[in-house]
């Protein structure tokens, strides 16, 4: 019975093969094909096919009538077609062959309501029929009538959107008129905004440059994600668009009252003042603008709060205390005995000796060296606790019996950091930290009062206070005699008071940049100070009198190792400011050629640290093509220049290292001793295994400068970690180089910084979720690789205590959730790995592979946490630092 049932579809179809006449021309292509095609349609679609054809010829009929109604029919036949997208819809198949047909009748049509109506339809069978870069479905949109867009499916209406980027391009260019576009461009937006599909809209807008638009377009339930699509895209938008984009996420937040995210984007737009103001004022809630306070603290802004953002003097006091960062210690703490590890830890603990079998084991002589590096370990193991085994150990039997007995285990410049060091220990506790550091401001040795000014810098470093302490003591201390006790003060003054652009310091330390009579050394903390303190804020005075320094040194001046922080300190005005360096770029390359390039470099590195700005890599990365003769210094800060721009995003990041592990093949010797630095900032405490290989690979190279960079950077990659392997392999790079003093010493630091707080700090400079980067901490950073470039002379020499300035990128990396009256609260929290959702439909899960904790808990780099419980409401959507959590009013107890 089958076999014959089987031709009788084609059968009926043979009469209808002379296809209609005006269609002839088309379809004369090939009968066999026509034939073959034939036979594989099915009844219905055979149906459809001879149904369409009739409407083409009736759609050229003279009786309008005629017309109407055929046009009508086959609109239906398409509308209902065009609903799933999957294959190419049938009427369009079997419409193809008659498109020019019906082309060429539309032009001679008459104006009329049914010219509008083909021209609709011209419009949708262009989607697949026309040629590229003709744009016909935009064409015949425009000559249609104004009907609803969306009634015909959304692959037209995505067709359309793309036609519309090209064609305002083109009008752009020609100056034609663009009303008509952008009318589409209102329906196409909605229709999208409606349909979630939020990144298609901020597309097509910022494509016909008017992301204006998207406000009026978004409502409560998309606005979300339509922001997280801008603010992320921001970061790969070149310059003027970038911040556009944030400052309509900004204005759509405050729109819909999303105050803690419009906080956070106004202070990634960095226009800081008024707009965070804004977000102060924008709410009477007292409990939210202490949230935005925390967040205010963490990124390190300095901020008075003034009557217009609390009326009340109470209140006032408390938000400046928490924008003080004064409860930074005590919320530290809190973590630290939670996790317990309170108890304090000795070098030893950390080298773990014993476990290195063989040579190296025994070296217990005691070098200055040794003891120094030992300061160091001890610094920042115990950062921030209060207690250590070497400087706070208790003392029964006098007052100045055992802390006095390590600080004199270290030999002249080493007191210097023995001193510091217990700043470092009791970090962000301003009362205790003055209180035990005064007695060695009486002190006879210079060196012993330097590091003393030098730890009162660090302990009150990202804590304010009212009374200003720090800078009563110092200032005092400015213009002695003694170039160490300068140095001190000056360096704890530009710790101190990082990023709050104080106007005294101003005037102060340029008086030390313009006396001629200041030593080198004392010149170049002066500018580093300065630099730190007005970080990014392109202070013009500041920056020539920078320059003025550079230009009047002398020739042997300039070959000093130590000059080349000069140009880092003028960088560190722009830091994260891009074109505004110019102006001094232009005149920085009138320098004196040693120094004149390097300068160049570093200056362009640190305008665009952290914007991820592809052409300046690329134009970093020529600098480091170049094969130099001997004695040319300025590839080590291109180098490190990559790793500063890339760290803006992840992919960036990943192609950087890509990028940097070229250089080491290709590299010259001065180029490959600043690669492993590059790595150690571009992945800075997140301990990535394929960078950590690579610089395992280097830790044992045959260059001594490019191993102990690779070692030092090991340390930053790992920072706070406590992570097993990278302390394994300093374990054996200290038994593999214990018969070299400086790698030793290299290797000592290292496993000081893996082990930073006991595991519970981050040096990284970014927060909130990786969106916010902290410009006091990066500058801090950049200072110390900087330093490490040489570090012969250096860290290794006796300006080891420039490693003190990594304290300006310490901060614990910690979630610690407090009720309404700011004490702490335990709640269960869900850690897991960060996801991005950026553009993904529904409401995906934000993280992956979480384990749930109560909190106090501690975030590695790459995670996210989220409250496991319904009972109370986050008053900021990032878990991180401190979080303030209101009672849930919905929330009943089972």
């Amino acid at each position: 019975m089958a076999p014959p049932e089987n031709p009788s579809p084609a059968a009926p179809a043979e009469p209808s093969q002379p296809p209609p006449p005006a269609a002839a021309a088309a379809k004369g292509k090939g009968k066999k094909k026509d034939e073959k095609k034939d036979d594989d349609l099915s009844e219905e679609d055979l149906a459809l096919k001879e149904q369409l054809e009739l409407y083409v010829v009736r759609a050229q009929d003279a009786d309008p009538g005629v017309q109407k109604l055929a046009l009508e029919s086959m609109r239906q036949e398409i509308r209902s077609a065009t609903s799933s997208m999957t294959s190419v819809p049938k009427p369009l198949k079997f419409l193809r062959p008659h498109f020019g047909t019906l082309k060429s009748y539309f032009e001679t049509m008459p104006e009329s309501e049914l010219k509008k109506y083909m021209a609709d339809i011209l419009s949708v069978l262009a989607l697949t029929m026309s040629i590229e870069g003709e744009r016909e479905s935009l064409k015949y949109r425009l000559l249609g009538s104004e009907g609803d867009i969306g009634s015909w499916g959304h692959e037209y209406v995505r067709n359309l959107a793309g036609e519309i980027a090209q064609e305002f391009q083109k009008r752009q260019d020609d100056d034609l008129p663009i009303d008509a576009l952008m009318e589409l461009v209102q329906q196409i937006v909605s229709f999208h905004m409606k349909h979630n599909a939020e990144p298609e809209a901020v597309d097509l807008l910022m494509e016909v440059e008017d992301l204006d638009l998207l406000v009026e377009h978004v409502d409560a339930t998309n606005y979300k994600r339509a922001c997280l699509y801008l603010t992320s895209s921001s970061n790969f938008l070149p310059a003027p668009d970038d911040s556009l984009a944030l400052d309509i996420a900004y204005t759509i937040y405050m729109k819909f009252g999303d105050l803690a995210s419009a906080l956070r984007t106004s202070l990634k737009l960095e226009k800081s003042p008024q707009y965070v103001k804004q977000v102060y004022t924008a709410t009477d809630d007292l409990l939210l603008k202490k949230q935005f306070s925390y967040l205010i603290a963490r990124h390190g802004l300095v901020m008075e709060i003034d009557d217009e953002i609390a009326a009340d003097d109470n209140d006032k006091e408390v938000l400046q205390e928490i924008v003080n960062n004064t409860k930074l210690s005590e919320g530290y703490l809190t973590l630290a005995r939670d996790i317990e590890v309170m108890e304090p830890k000795s070098p030893e603990d950390i080298y773990k000796v014993h476990l290195i079998d063989g040579r190296g084991a025994s070296s217990s002589l005691d070098s200055a060296r040794q003891n120094l590096a030992a300061t160091f370990v001890n610094a920042f193991v115990n950062a921030g606790f209060g207690q250590d085994k070497l400087m706070t150990a208790p003392s029964d039997s006098s007052s100045s019996g055992s802390s006095g007995n390590w600080l004199f285990k270290n030999k002249e410049h080493g007191k210097a950091s023995a001193a510091a060091s217990l700043g470092m220990i009791l970090l962000w506790d301003t009362d205790s930290g003055l209180a035990q550091l005064d007695k060695y401001l009486h002190s006879n040795d210079t060196h012993v009062v330097a590091g003393a000014l030098l730890g009162i810098g660090i302990v009150t470093c990202g804590v304010k206070s009212d009374c200003d302490p720090a800078f009563a003591i110092l200032m005092e201390y400015i213009g002695k005699d003694d170039s160490n006790i300068r140095i001190g003060a000056i360096l704890g003054l530009g710790i101190a008071y990082a990023g709050s652009q104080k106007e005294e310091l101003k005037m102060h330390l340029s008086a030390v940049l313009g006396d001629s009579q200041s030593p080198l050394e004392v010149l170049v903390f002066s500018a580093i100070a300065l630099g730190l303190v007005f970080v990014g804020s392109c202070n013009e005075e500041i920056a020539q009198s920078i320059i003025f320094a550079l230009m009047e040194r002398s020739e042997a001046e300039l070959a000093e190792p130590i000059i080349r922080l000069l140009p880092v300190a003028l960088g560190l005005l722009y830091l994260g400011k891009q074109d505004s360096v110019e102006a001094t770029a232009e005149v920085s390359k009138t320098f004196d050629e040693k120094i004149g390039k390097y300068c160049d470099v570093t200056l362009m590195s640190l305008a665009y640290a952290g914007t991820g700005n592809v052409l300046k890599v690329q134009k970093l990365l020529g600098i480091c093509s170049q094969h130099l003769e001997k004695g040319e210094t300025h590839q080590g800060p291109a180098v490190l220049g990559i790793a500063l721009i890339a760290m803006a995003e992840e992919l960036g990041a990943e192609m950087a290292v890509r990028s940097l592990e070229r250089l080491l093949q290709y590299g010259e010797q001065n180029i490959r001793r600043a690669v492993p630095l590059a790595l150690g900032i571009l992945c800075i405490s997140n301990p990535k295994v394929n960078v950590m290989d690579t610089l395992s690979r280097l830790s044992h190279d045959a260059d001594a400068d490019v191993s102990m960079a690779a070692i030092i950077s090991l340390g930053l990659i790992g920072a706070g970690t406590n992570n097993a392997r990278i302390a394994g392999m300093l374990r054996n790079l200290s038994s593999y180089y214990y018969k070299e003093a400086a790698h030793l010493f290299c290797v000592r630091i290292a496993q000081g910084l893996v082990h930073l707080g006991k595991g519970l700090l981050t040096l990284s400079p970014y927060h909130s979720d990786r969106f916010l980067l902290s410009p006091m901490a990066l500058g801090g950073l950049v200072t110390v690789l900087h330093a490490c470039l040489d570090m012969k002379s250096t860290i290794l020499g006796k300006y080891h205590y420039i490693l003190y300035i990594i304290v300006l990128a310490m901060q614990p990396r910690m979630l610690l959730t407090v009720d309404e009256d700011l004490k702490p609260l335990s709640v269960p929290v869900r850690v897991g790995q960060a996801v991005d959702v950026v553009g993904q439909a529904g409401r995906p899960k934000t993280i992956t592979g979480f384990q749930t904790h109560s909190t106090p808990v501690l975030l590695a780099a790459g995670e996210r946490a989220e409250l496991a419980t319904e009972k109370y409401i986050p008053l900021t959507p990032v878990l991180e630092g401190f979080v303030i959590l209101k009672k849930n009013p919905e929330y009943h107890e089972e």
